[in-house]
């Protein structure tokens, strides 16, 4: 099987709409492909599809292999971008040995895994019974893993095709939780003689609030709030908005103030945003704030008069906001350069005029540091009158050093490309602590190619690591046994 055959139809999945919570078109087009080449396939009631091919003959003594990636795509896109993750197709180039989305993530994570499985399932080198699991909304709460049916698949050995860096072989994750917030606001009327403005901190690199929490990215929606924290004595705060998907580190934040000096104000941006550049130069060297020009936000914000947030309930929201703990909390005692615990201020956006909610996300390969850290977050809220709330927990994937699958790999590795692959645990989330949990015996294996800027615009493949990538699994699958 060669990598072309997977990168061809990557570009077709590419065209179909998969956001998590919409993943219909991309499980009708499966539907459809796996009805094309006769191959059985069903759907459970949590939305995750099974397309399973029979043995070839003299391969029905081969146990039942499972591959299993998931269906939606992280959509984030750079702000100014037209484009409709509901509809359009994402726009993408090759560049310097690389497939790479400009201005939208790509979806390689894990368009990628599809497209190498039904290579595998419509390629003619006989093998063994294949499963090819597809699980829904794997980005936004691991749903589907958290409710498949049990028997939904036979096989006992399982190839996660979800990981983003290739010669490393995945044996354990991190597992993961959601703390949500909403805050009661209260608001007042403008002060006279103030006007509004709008102010936004971008230019943030961004990325996946896993793999990337330990690399001191700016978080614009905390740089936000310690801007105005700083100035709430001499502005009154109408909204804020920044951030995108609890797995993602916040690229982009804006709000709209109202303020007696614009002039002195921009001077304060301008001073805020030099600091900015000095601080992250190294890791968002693009990272700014400035005041936007009165069309880039929206209109009616200009309005007089419009209520502002009071100043107890701005208080209450940018202080929160500001001392909320963000990032890598520690890093394993057991497996060097591993992060072992983090938090990620993911969001923060205005419903009407009454309510603000935050979102952030806690990852640890401890359930008691995991659930510690989500508590030290939720009393940091809780401490200024904000409703938390707990959701979407799933359990790590503790490692087997003695998995069967992992010695395969190991020396399929070493045969193919005479170099030794590095075994490791990731502290991004995999569905593999669900499968663990809910179903004994199953023996487990994560890896894919290499994949960069992962849950941010500009996510881009790297061509040379699919080619190594396709023929390791492609070598896994035809020699199983």
């Amino acid at each position: 099987m060669d990598s072309s055959v997977v990168l061809k139809i990557f570009e077709q999945i590419t065209r179909i709409p998969r956001e998590s919570g919409h993943e219909d078109g991309i499980r009708a087009w499966l539907t459809e492909w796996a009805e094309s080449h006769s191959l059985e396939h069903r759907q459970d009631a949590a939305g995750n599809l099974l397309i399973r091919r029979e043995a070839a003959p003299g391969k029905e003594n081969v146990p039942v292999l499972v591959l299993q990636s998931h269906l939606d795509m992280v959509c984030e896109k750079n702000a100014g971008v037209e484009h409709d993750f509901a509809r359009d197709p994402i726009r993408y180039e090759i560049r310097d040995g690389w497939m790479v989305a400009p201005d939208t993530t790509l979806g390689a994570d894990d368009g990628i895994g599809i497209a190498a499985s039904l290579a595998l399932l419509e390629d003619n080198t006989p093998t063994g019974a294949l499963e090819c699991l597809f699980t829904a909304s794997e980005e936004t709460g691991m749903d589907g893993a958290m409710g498949l049916e049990p028997g939904f698949f036979e096989g006992k050995t399982l190839v996660n095709l979800d990981s983003e860096d290739e010669g490393q072989l995945f044996v354990g994750c991190a597992g993961g939780l959601n703390t949500n917030i909403r805050f009661r606001v209260f608001r007042s009327a403008l002060k006279c003689g103030y006007e509004p403005v709008g102010l936004m901190v971008g230019g943030g690199q961004g990325g996946h609030s896993g793999d990337d929490i330990n690399k001191g990215r700016v978080n614009t929606v905390q740089q936000m709030a310690r801007f105005l924290y700083a100035h709430l004595s001499e502005c009154q705060v109408l909204s804020i908005t920044g951030g995108g998907k609890p797995n993602a580190i916040a690229r982009e934040c804006s709000a709209i103030v109202a303020v007696p000096d614009i002039k002195a104000f921009a001077s304060e941006v301008e001073k805020f945003s030099a600091s900015l550049k000095e601080q992250f130069h190294k890791t968002d060297p693009e990272v700014f704030c400035r005041i936007l020009a009165r069309g880039e936000y929206d209109a009616a914000a200009a309005i007089l008069p419009r209520p502002a947030l009071s100043d107890s309930s701005a208080l209450a929201v940018v202080r929160s906001l500001y001392t909320c703990p963000h990032g890598m909390q520690a890093m394993s005692q057991d497996i060097d350069g591993l992060v072992q615990t983090s938090t990620n201020l993911a969001s923060v956006r205005m419903i009407g005029r009454g309510v603000v909610e935050v979102v952030t996300s806690q990852r640890s390969s401890s359930t008691a540091e995991r659930r510690d850290i989500a508590a030290r977050v939720a009393a940091n809220f809780e401490s200024e009158g904000a409703v938390t709330a707990k959701k979407y927990e799933y359990p790590g994937w503790n490692p087997d050093m003695s998995s069967p699958i992992l010695a395969r790999t190991v020396e399929a590795y070493r045969r193919l490309f005479s170099q030794e692959p590095e075994v490791k645990a990731i502290h991004a989330g995999l569905e593999c602590g669900l499968f663990a949990e809910k179903i004994g015996g199953l023996d487990m294996i994560s890896f894919g190619p290499t994949l960069r800027g992962v849950h941010a615009p500009g996510e881009r493949l790297e061509l040379a690591s699919l080619d190594k990538f396709v023929a390791l699994l492609f070598d896994i699958v035809v020699n199983f046994n």
